[in-house]
């Protein structure tokens, strides 16, 4: 006679909803409770029948990941795969499926968003997309699908109430320009970029916002933009040579940017960090691949992913219409390329 979930809750001594909630692998359950639970069901041979369960309470167990449409042709997929791939991973070890679409079909440029909620393809969304047009924020709003926002702060988040996880990105900047002025460095280069999302801007506040309190005064002629590449932030350097006998650091807000700083600075024989230091933001693998070792702003992406990943599921398993914001502090990772001390 094949055991049931009844059975179960009486050799756990727990009720058969927590039974239930166990085998779904519910946030709202003990990891401890999950383990006795699953241990019982394991050794009496209980069949979980998933595809049954999904029928039964109308869910795909599917979580859709929507990804920014500028990902490609703005260099900077070597370092967004690194947020997907955790993602991706976090909702694979709660047992989820998942499907990662960009926010709209390239070649139909139909939104997916509204697709993946019309055709009830995903129980809820993982939103990664920094600016959603009015049409995809009136679909999110009548929607019974849980939905939260990762990575970038939406911009209507100060209107709108909604779920988001994201680094505190000002306080990155911040964090940057504070470690190289008590360096003793006053006159500092900076790279930035014009994307969307909001966070190269955050960046730069949080930089001009550390001069001020040191009471310094801040060169706005000091700050250049480039695309995120490795070669655009070779280029800045290469074509703003004449500034560089002025300039004793570099923040470039992020890590491809100053490592093609580097680069450029090596080729114009400027020794890294004795002659100008420079420190990058994101903390990708490569900070470590060439000499000087790149001192950086570290963000911590898998805490970000699982925090995401963990309130969404949340968000599925109860009735509660509170929204749950968190900014997330970065850190500052001192290695070769600025000096003062490594790890």
């Amino acid at each position: 006679m094949a055991i049931t979930t009844k059975d179960i809750a009486k050799m756990a001594n727990v009720s058969q909803s927590t039974v239930s909630r166990c085998l779904n692998d519910s946030p709202m359950i003990s990891e401890k409770t999950k383990r006795k639970v699953w241990k019982i069901a394991q050794e009496h041979g209980f069949q979980f029948n998933a595809n049954a369960r999904s029928l039964s309470a109308n869910k795909t167990n599917t979580i859709g990941v929507i990804l920014p449409k500028s990902l490609f042709g703005q260099g900077i997929e070597v370092y967004f795969s690194s947020w997907q791939n955790e993602i991706i991973e976090t909702l694979e070890q709660m047992q989820m499926d998942v499907i990662s679409s960009f926010f709209e079909n390239r070649f139909t440029e139909q939104n997916n968003i509204e697709r993946f909620i019309a055709a009830k393809k995903v129980d809820g969304l993982i939103i990664m997309e920094p600016s959603l047009d009015d049409k995809s924020i009136e679909a999110l709003e009548k929607t019974e699908v849980p939905f939260i926002f990762c990575k970038y702060l939406p911009p209507f988040y100060k209107t709108k109430d909604v779920d988001f996880v994201c680094v505190d990105q000002y306080k990155g900047g911040y964090i940057a320009g504070d470690h190289l002025i008590k360096l003793g460095h006053r006159n500092i280069m900076c790279l930035s970029a014009n994307i969307s999302g909001g966070e190269f801007e955050q960046r730069t506040e949080g930089f001009k916002a550390v001069f001020k309190d040191h009471h310094l005064l801040y060169d706005d002629d000091k700050l250049f933009h480039g695309d995120t590449t490795f070669h655009s932030g070779y280029r800045l350097i290469k074509e703003n040579m004449d500034i560089l006998k002025d300039v004793t650091a570099i923040f470039a807000q992020n890590d491809l940017m100053a490592l093609g700083a580097i680069s450029a600075l090596k080729e114009l024989d400027i020794k890294v960090p004795n002659e100008i230091a420079v420190i990058g933001f994101d903390d990708i693998e490569l900070c470590t691949f060439y000499k000087p070792y790149l001192s950086t702003i570290h963000q911590p992406i898998k805490e970000i992913a699982t925090l995401t990943c963990k309130r969404l599921l949340e968000k599925l398993n109860s009735t509660s219409t509170m929204k749950q914001k968190l900014e997330i502090s970065p850190t500052l990772v001192i290695r070769d390329s600025c000096g003062g001390g490594k790890v």
